[in-house]
């Protein structure tokens, strides 16, 4: 029997869910039987959703810690041993860099869905160390490595359960043992989406073609991941005995006045005046939750402010830079970035794949680290990558009020493309968390004027409760548009990697 929680009902409804739709691809999760898996079946979906704090986490968490104990492997995105017929695999995905930290900080071994799509190409030198560390071959002879280094990298392997990392320890760089990267070409077997109320259709197709077995987990109160477009998300088209709803709140052992505000959007009647005046009560009587005058531009730099126009993004941001005494025609080590994209050509399609490897995809929030070796490159920290520190061609962009062209203050002739990211949109913000979210209030005012209707909901309902669930610990409720002054100068003392940490480097 599988080792379970105390479960509401609802919980145990859609753990039974998912129980029968793992059995019927030949997975037991109440007994922990294992049959081999059925070749070219027709892809099977089924969706978990909820509202914060409903138990999704912990739901995932729990049937990924059954499946490990039951045999099933978990697939990393570092390394791939050699197919068996009778393996069974899980890989758990989020859409973004940010939302798989969040689970891996709470135990769940989840990557991206980007970064799953793409498998690395090992020297085949260091194939036969990878495979000795995952126990699929003998302790090799490696002309480059000693018996010391192969010994360390047993070690930093059995702490971590990462290749790269083990090969790390021995000093080694990802460009002395990965070649390169192809677009994972197999099918692979069961998968769990979190955060899937950010799915468009066309990641949900590609999750299909590569997983027979799909379990997503979403919120439907999120914003849809197309603004505008009333679109939906992608579990609201499958069929109702295929959608499980989570309706209890559980995650109030502490009481937390964050969840309370979150849920007490869904009253039809509430209006934002008075919503507002639930957040000036709940600051009153909660340290957690602070209503105040001023945005604290030492917060941007790591937790950007949470908007919903980009007019108002973009006022922010001069703002931040003006306040640390930015240069128009540079960068400071520290400012945040957004990653918009890679400007490549077809034929640096391999380039391109190696940058998106490592967790420059768009949507990807980087601090900005210092210039690279060759010109028009910038050192970056990915935030949320399980490798963060990169180094790639840049073309940084930042947006003028009341024009159309963003002023560049440098770029190389091609690369990946950054916005400034001290201020963000809250639609960009889905699948992050961070310590302590600053919300714009005046941009929820004017979205509550508008009186939008997104995916049957009022607009300024949805950006509230999407910016106010970003916060795992305090929510600022920012009521003018004004700034404090920084207290301390911009740094990036707080990035320094852990020798075991791999850097890699695209410039080389």
């Amino acid at each position: 029997m599988a080792d379970l929680p105390a479960l509401s009902p609802d919980q145990h409804a859609a753990w039974s869910a998912v129980a029968d739709t793992l059995a019927q691809a030949g997975v037991g999760l109440e007994d922990g039987q294992l049959a081999p898996a059925i070749p070219d079946r027709a892809p099977t979906v089924l969706a978990i959703t909820g509202k914060a704090g409903s138990g999704k986490t912990m739901l995932l968490a729990t049937l990924t810690r059954n499946l490990r104990s039951a045999g099933v492997e978990i697939v990393s995105p570092d390394w791939e041993g050699r197919r068996k017929k009778e393996r069974r695999t899980l890989a758990i995905l989020a859409p973004t860099n940010k939302a798989a930290s969040v689970l891996r900080a709470k135990g769940v071994p989840a990557t991206t869905i980007h970064r799953i799509l793409y498998t690395p190409v090992y020297d085949p030198e260091f194939e036969k160390v990878a495979e000795w560390l995952t126990g699929q071959g003998d302790r090799p002879t490696v002309g480059t490595l000693t018996d010391i280094q192969l010994d360390r990298t047993k070690d930093a392997y059995g702490q971590h359960g990462s290749v790269p990392a083990a090969l790390a320890a021995a000093g080694l760089r990802g460009s002395d043992f990965i070649t390169g990267w192809k677009r994972r070409e197999e099918p692979l077997d069961l998968g769990f989406i979190d955060e899937s109320s950010m799915l468009d259709e066309r990641q949900f197709d590609d999750l299909k073609e590569i997983f027979p077995t799909l379990v997503l987990f979403g919120d439907p109160a999120q914003l849809p991941p197309v603004q505008g477009q009333g679109g939906g998300m992608v579990f609201d088209r499958l069929p109702k005995d295929r959608v499980k709803s989570l309706t209890r709140v559980h995650r109030q052992e502490a009481d937390s006045p964050i969840l309370d505000l979150a849920h007490a959007l869904a009253d039809p009647a509430l209006d934002f005046e008075t919503f507002e005046d639930m957040v000036q009560e709940a600051a009153r009587r909660d340290p957690r939750v602070h209503v105040t005058g001023r945005v604290d531009s030492d917060l941007m730099a790591r937790s950007p402010v949470l908007v919903w126009r980009n007019a108002t993004r973009i006022k922010l941001i001069h703002a931040f830079r003006a306040a640390y005494g930015a240069p128009e025609t540079e960068l400071l080590p520290g400012e945040p970035l957004i990653c918009d994209g890679i400007e490549l050509p077809l034929k640096h399609r391999k380039k391109r794949l190696d940058l998106e490897a490592r967790g420059l995809i768009k949507g990807a929030q980087v601090i900005y680290l210092g210039p690279g070796k060759k010109p028009g490159f910038s050192r970056l920290h990915v935030i949320g990558a399980e490798e963060p520190q990169v180094s790639a061609a840049s073309i940084v962009k930042i947006e003028k009020e009341g024009e159309e062209e963003p002023f560049i203050p440098f770029a190389a002739q091609m690369g990946a493309t950054f916005l400034h990211g001290a201020a963000v949109t809250i639609h960009k913000a889905q699948g992050s968390q961070w310590d302590v979210v600053q919300v714009f209030a005046p941009d929820i005012f004017v979205a509550a004027r508008v009186g939008r209707i997104e995916a049957g909901q009022p607009l300024w309902k949805r950006l509230a409760y999407v910016a106010i669930t970003r916060a795992a610990r305090e929510l600022r409720w920012v009521v003018a548009n004004r700034l404090a002054r920084p207290k301390e100068p911009l740094g990036i003392e707080d990035l320094k990697q852990a020798p075991i940490t791999l850097a890699l480097a695209a410039e080389e």
